[in-house]
């Protein structure tokens, strides 16, 4: 519960200034290739962890 007043909220100033580092850091031609890997990290995630949740209710129907 302290870490959360201790962090604050995050405003919009926070968001586009981390917008600003990333945009420094990486560049505006290799955010897309970024997010496109996010993209496709998020979906196997989402994959396995329905596999998983199917394979957990065949077990439980046994």
């Amino acid at each position: 519960m302290m870490s959360f007043f201790l962090l604050g909220i995050v405003g919009p100033w926070q968001i586009v200034l981390i917008i600003a580092i990333v945009l420094l850091l990486f560049g505006g031609k290799k955010i897309p290739e970024l997010m496109r890997g996010l993209g496709k990290g998020v979906n196997e995630f989402k994959k396995g962890a329905k596999e998983d949740d199917d394979s957990k209710a065949e077990k439980k129907a046994e």
